[in-house]
């Protein structure tokens, strides 16, 4: 091995750490109750029914214990967050960046989403702690009936829609915490592609933690009517505090027969963050699902990808990605539910921990029964650089069904001395050949991403990486 190879560089985080002052137009007390459920619907005017859903919700998180599987959140202490805080400049989404308060604006130009919007996408939604404080569509959108607005406008002014699948996918009863964020919402994308309609240009949504002890718990609801087509992204990032904040939105997605639907994150929160994150799909007949998931920050994540499929021929396409260093945990995966026949999906799951950070794969293949000719396969490879780290598969395969062909496979490896003396005789510094082989392991992954999304994770797993391998 090269001189030098253990020294450690730190991840270069300073395009994401930094901190606005925290001057908030309303801003609710720490902990949750009753009297805080009220309170954000009051400040948000909502109509009774939302209201009520709320108040169920929030009696059913009470009620219902943590989970009693994967990491331990033993430190999370409801008490000590701040639920709702909603910036200055909030009461209707900016549909000009020069019309945002100075100071969040200079935070969005700071992670380039001006530029981004500009060079990659139809339209772009940026939300701020609890508030969405910009929304806009290119209008050769609006004119194809395309509906991309923050989901709180959407309740306002789309409310038959909201209405028949708002928590339809993911009922507050699911779990723990998609009751906390249908007790507490805020914000988030809702889209609407009619009939037919391809969108053709990416939508983007970019979520930021800025205060302290804060949740954000958006809600996405994005429907692709029968024939349609639709590719979301999200980003994510937060600055890095002593004290945590907490992640924990709920995404559902519906896609009608014969539409497609591609819904790809790339999340990079600072690793202060619990990201506790609940997002379904509805396949129905010959519709497409595609989940493009990465996961790279956060202390805690537990985030699986779901679809539910429901029509003859509907096909699922998950691919997910965790990145796990010191102090982090990202227990990650994905499911595909089977209810109908001639039904396919793929998951292809990647990992890499290092300097002791761990990763597990978390995921389910249900075949019901009468859901013949299903074809299914799991793929989990993770990569283990060092002796520190730690890697698990926990999978869960429920085949009711004998007409089935199903697949699984799992690998663990390391990066091989003899691969990087290899790529050294060609003329590679180690620390090089190193960033190649990762590269060269994530390429499924990056391959799928925006040009920008792409140069951003290539750089910030040259940076993680130096020095890890020896």
């Amino acid at each position: 091995m090269a001189q030098g190879a253990q020294e450690f560089i730190p991840l270069d985080y300073t395009r994401y750490d930094f901190k606005d002052p925290e001057t908030y137009k309303l801003r609710s007390g720490k902990g949750l109750s009753v009297e805080t459920i009220h309170q954000i619907s009051d400040w948000k005017k909502e109509p009774d029914w939302l209201r009520e859903y709320r108040l169920r919700a929030y009696e059913h998180f009470v009620k219902r214990p943590m989970p009693d599987w994967g990491p331990k959140l033993d430190e999370l202490d409801f008490d000590s967050y701040t639920f709702y805080a909603a910036p200055m400049g909030e009461d209707e989404p900016k549909r000009k960046w020069e019309d945002l308060p100075a100071d969040i604006k200079n935070t969005f130009d700071k992670l380039g989403i001006p530029k981004a919007e500009r060079d990659f996408f139809g339209g772009v939604g940026a939300q701020y702690d609890s508030g969405t404080v910009y929304h806009k569509l290119r209008e050769d959108l609006e004119k194809k009936g395309i509906i991309f607005c923050d989901t709180d406008t959407a309740v306002r002014e789309h409310p038959e829609i909201v209405r028949k699948y708002f928590g339809k996918i993911v009922p507050y009863n699911d779990n723990k915490f998609s009751a906390l964020n249908s007790a507490v919402w805020s914000g988030g994308s809702f889209v609407y592609i009619p009939p037919g309609v391809d969108c053709g240009i990416p939508l983007q949504a970019y979520f930021r933690i800025n205060a302290k002890n804060v949740g954000q718990f958006e809600r996405t609801l994005i429907i692709a009517d029968k024939g349609a087509k639709i590719h979301y992204i999200e980003g994510c990032t937060a600055p890095i505090y002593s004290t945590d904040s907490l992640h924990a939105a709920v995404v559902e997605v519906v896609a009608e027969p014969y539409a497609k639907v591609r819904y790809t994150t790339v999340q990079n929160w600072s690793k202060n963050v619990y990201n506790l994150v609940t997002k379904r799909a509805v396949a129905y007949e010959n519709s497409l699902v595609e989940w493009v998931d990465g996961n790279m920050g956060s202390k805690i994540t537990m985030k699986y990808p779901s679809v539910y499929l429901k029509g003859r021929g509907a096909r699922a396409d998950i691919l997910s990605v965790a990145f796990a260093s010191a102090g982090q945990i990202i227990d990650s995966g994905a499911k595909a539910v089977h209810s109908a026949p001639d039904t396919s999906s793929k998951i292809i799951s990647k990992s890499i921990a290092i300097r002791g950070g761990q990763t597990s794969y978390r995921g389910l293949l249900h075949v019901a029964k009468g859901a013949t000719g299903v074809k299914a396969a799991v793929r989990c490879d993770a990569l283990l650089p060092d002796e520190m780290s730690r890697s698990d598969t926990y999978p869960y395969n429920e085949i009711h069904e004998e007409d089935a062909t199903i697949t699984h496979e799992a690998v663990v490896g390391k990066i091989g001395e003899e691969q990087i003396f290899y790529l050294m005789s060609r003329g590679l510094t180690e620390s090089d050949a190193i960033h190649l082989i990762l590269m060269g392991f994530l390429a499924e992954f990056s391959k799928e991403l925006p040009v920008d999304y792409a140069l951003e994770l290539n750089r910030l797993i040259q940076l993680e990486m130096i020095g890890a391998v020896g």
